[in-house]
């Protein structure tokens, strides 16, 4: 008996999709081809549209290095692992919070950036009114101004000799790809700077719940056990998220 009431509530079920199927107004729906494939043409323009096509793809695939590597996306998300890691509160905020922070804080620092890009860059060349290669030009300039404010001079004279170029003497003449390990070393020094000073209260606080514990001879007990919860309030009574973002926001200015 059980097996046939699971058969036919299972028919039940099946008889809607058995109708659809077999109804003229199914028949009658029409999905859109796609046919891709090679072709020999005589018009350069389809070959230069094709090549574009290539070239769009890849930029595209590499988007998120372009992130990573030449926004302040870097200097963010390292700041804030280091704050959970001198608070000792293991994954919280989880790791995808961190991320999607970072990300939205990025584009919050960038977006005068990204309009100036968007504006003297792709809608000119999306209307027609400059050639492929002013259209990247006048992109990559408001990142590169950004990327030379943020660099110290010392990593981009490293850089420069690494590379075994002639001496620039304009920021103008630096090429991109010298200027952007530049970047991701000074944003890299810059984190852990801060890094280093968010590190410093809670430290504080992990020393004196240490020697309280050991002053009363409690030393089965682990300091972090007492030392969290104080640095968790602590955080929260200094309005600890405004304080660091708010900071690390104005650094980039």
């Amino acid at each position: 008996m059980r097996k046939h009431n699971w058969l036919a509530l299972l028919s039940f079920l099946l008889l809607p999709l058995v109708l659809l199927a077999s109804s003229s107004a199914f028949a009658q729906v029409t999905l859109p081809t796609v046919n891709l494939g090679f072709k020999t043409t005589d018009n350069p323009n389809e070959v230069v549209n094709a090549v574009k096509l290539i070239l769009i793809m890849t930029v595209l695939t590499l988007a998120p290095a372009i992130l990573i590597m030449m926004t302040g996306f870097t200097r963010i998300i390292i700041v804030l692992s280091f704050l959970r890691q001198a608070m000792g509160v293991q994954q919280m905020p989880p790791n995808q919070l961190l991320v999607g922070l970072s990300l939205f804080l990025t584009f919050f620092i960038m977006q005068p950036a990204f309009n100036e890009m968007n504006t003297n860059g792709i809608q000119p060349y999306i209307a027609g009114k400059i050639s492929q290669d002013a259209a990247i030009e006048k992109t990559l300039a408001p990142l590169r101004k950004f990327m030379f404010t943020q660099t110290r001079d010392a990593d981009l004279a490293l850089f420069v000799k690494l590379s075994k170029i002639d001496k620039p003497k304009t920021r103008a003449e630096v090429p991109t790809m010298v200027l952007v390990p530049a970047f991701v070393v000074s944003e890299l020094k810059t984190a852990f700077q801060i890094g280093f000073i968010i590190f410093l209260p809670f430290l504080v606080i992990d020393i004196v719940a240490a020697s309280v514990l050991m002053a009363m001879g409690m030393m089965m007990l682990p300091p972090v056990v007492i030392s969290l919860p104080f640095k968790i309030m602590l955080f929260v009574l200094v309005d600890g998220w405004g304080l660091l973002i708010g900071s690390m926001v104005k650094s980039f200015g």
